[in-house]
């Protein structure tokens, strides 16, 4: 049994408001001295960045397609553990999960296996009466989710405030923060969302520092921490990253910096508890591996945008190359795909893999099915994995390497590469749905 006080900061859809919210109170409760435990429904990498930021505690994903509803509960008792308070944000509208599967990764979803009281946010930008009926909505399609409270977005004045008031005391959900049109604290975005920390960290610490501000005077900070406080004991027990052999600890460099944001806090945790030393790089800065690399794990990002500054870095590029030809494991993700591609919109990449890679007008995204296809570092043929996908490059390939995986949604395709001790793809994956995806790499590691 764990027992952390916890919210749920949801929305009618998208646009209305929950990074803002969400963010802000994560960062006024800590300034509150308060440790806060910062989560994210969904596969975003970004917001839980921003959600670091505001709490000085790494951001988490709670993803019920790509990890499976059992682990929801555990996982998040494992982010949260010592934590006073867990605020939780949602994604997309309340009830909007993964296409066709019906409640299946919503937000709604989350907050029922957490037993986790929900806050709804409504843009009430061009409504007045009108929102308690969306509230009343929202509160009653579900009798499994708990609405037990509203925060009132993008208001426009004090009179616009007292009608919203007004139509809301009937609806039985208590009104519990009130944030002016004029106050909001915009955050950049372009083609794949908000822009992320690692790209702006001076100007996102001043944005986060005046969301906090914001939401401190708009919102009941005493009311909703009574609520959080009323979530129930939850009877799983924490997560724990299973431990591999004792023994030797290969190094496993994991890229990071500015053009390789996209990582999930668990794959580090599980390539430790399997033997490894994980160590981080910067591949704009460093010009070499980490001393002793005997693995390299690249994730996703935007090298798109600094594609001349990767090209740039030949020593890197080059002892990248070297590392993956010489048959070392390299597991790459996405952004780790385009970096090991002979080229990315024209700039020289490592060119592990015959492959050019370029940015295109198409949006391509959501949750894929997967098996794999080949024998690689990651997965024996047969392995069954869930992914998303969320670019807009695309990757023609050349000769010399195999597919890494069959996918089966939308449609049935090939995906990825398998080349000596490469496994390349644009599929994001959650290592904790697999854990013997850690333990392989770090086996191999070793026998490499």
């Amino acid at each position: 049994m764990m027992s952390v006080p916890r919210l749920v900061i949801a929305a009618p859809s998208s646009g209305s408001g929950k990074t803002t919210v969400a963010t802000g109170l994560m960062a006024a409760f800590a300034s509150r001295g308060l440790a806060v435990s910062p989560h994210k429904v969904g596969p975003d990498y970004i917001d839980p960045g921003y959600h670091a930021l505001a709490t000085g505690r790494v951001g988490r994903n709670l993803d019920a397609y790509l990890c499976g509803a059992e682990l929801i509960s555990p996982l998040f008792a494992h982010g949260a553990r010592g934590c006073d308070l867990a605020v939780v944000e949602g994604v997309m509208g309340l009830f909007d999960g993964a296409a066709g599967q019906g409640e299946l990764a919503s937000t709604a979803h989350v907050a029922k296996l957490l037993r986790a009281p929900v806050v709804l946010v409504v843009d009430a930008s061009s409504q007045s009466r009108s929102v308690a009926a969306l509230v009343h909505g929202f509160a009653s399609w579900d009798p499994g989710v708990r609405v037990a409270g509203v925060i009132l977005n993008k208001v426009g004045s004090e009179r616009h405030e007292q009608m919203l008031r007004e139509a809301l005391d009937e609806s039985g959900v208590p009104v519990l923060g009130v944030l002016r049109r004029a106050a909001q604290v915009d955050t950049p975005s372009r083609h794949l969302g908000l822009v992320p920390v690692a790209e702006r960290r001076a100007e996102a610490v001043e944005a986060v520092a005046a969301l906090a501000e914001q939401v401190r005077r708009g919102c009941d900070l005493d009311a909703l921490l009574a609520l959080a406080r009323s979530a129930p004991a939850l009877p799983e027990d924490p997560w724990e990253p299973p431990s591999g052999a004792a023994g030797e600890h290969p190094v496993v460099a994991v890229a990071g910096g500015a053009a390789f944001t996209f990582s999930y806090a668990e794959h580090a945790e599980l390539l430790a508890a399997a033997g490894a030393e994980v160590v981080p790089f910067d591949p704009l800065r460093d010009e070499q591996l980490p001393d002793g690399t005997a693995g390299l794990v690249i994730g996703g990002g935007f090298p798109e945008v600094y594609a001349p500054e990767l090209s740039a870095n030949e020593p890197l590029r080059k002892a990248v190359a070297d590392l993956a030809l010489g048959g070392a494991p390299v597991a790459a993700e996405c952004a780790g795909l385009l970096y090991l591609s002979r080229e990315l919109d024209g700039q020289p990449m490592c060119g592990v893999l015959d492959a050019t890679a370029r940015m295109s007008e198409r949006l391509t995204l959501g949750y894929r099915d997967a098996v794999a296809v080949s024998d690689s570092v990651l997965a024996g043929v047969g392995t069954r994995m869930r992914g998303h996908e969320f670019h807009r490059t695309v990757v023609e390939p050349g000769a010399g390497a195999a597919p890494a995986w069959g996918v089966h949604a939308p449609e049935r395709r090939v995906e990825g590469f398998v080349q000596q001790g490469v496994h390349a793809s644009y599929l994001h994956t959650h290592w904790a749905a697999e854990p013997g995806v850690a333990r392989r790499f770090v086996e191999r590691c070793l026998t490499s």
